[in-house]
């Protein structure tokens, strides 16, 4: 089992809950991600997923919407050393592809599905290396 604490981004891309869902989707898009930090003044207070938008929408929230309207109050998150079995099996619960990640009761950060993926294949790399090195004795 590794662990996220160097893996996940501490750099979140964030809206004011007041910004639209609309917003929200053309900032997704732009930026090539799949969830947007919620600010409620300078401190972030949720995250708004892909999965989220779709679902207001099918919901009947108009796209000018504010995006407090799409955020799930209960946003599922992780600590800073929890480890990839725990994230994937809360996304599993969940039916999540993001978490937030929290110290302190602040959210300092998000971590998805695919930084997940990356770090259980690099770790899993790390350990085949490891078994084809002692296969051979130590040498390469």
């Amino acid at each position: 089992m590794a662990s996220i604490q160097n893996r996940f981004t501490r750099d979140v891309v964030s809206l004011d809950a007041s910004a639209t869902c609309a917003d929200a989707s053309r900032l997704m898009a732009e930026r090539g991600i799949g969830s947007v930090g919620v600010l409620k003044g300078v401190r972030i207070v949720g995250l708004v997923t892909e999965r989220d938008l779709c679902a207001a929408m099918a919901g009947g929230a108009d796209p000018g919407a504010p995006l407090a309207r799409a955020m799930r109050p209960d946003f599922p998150t992780v600590s800073a050393r929890a480890t990839d079995v725990e994230c994937a099996a809360l996304m599993r619960a969940r039916r999540t592809r993001h978490l937030a990640v929290a110290e302190g009761g602040e959210i300092v950060g998000v971590i998805s599905m695919l930084d997940l993926v990356d770090l259980i294949v690099e770790d899993k790399q790390w350990s085949i290396d490891q078994l084809e090195c002692y296969i051979r004795g130590g040498r390469a």
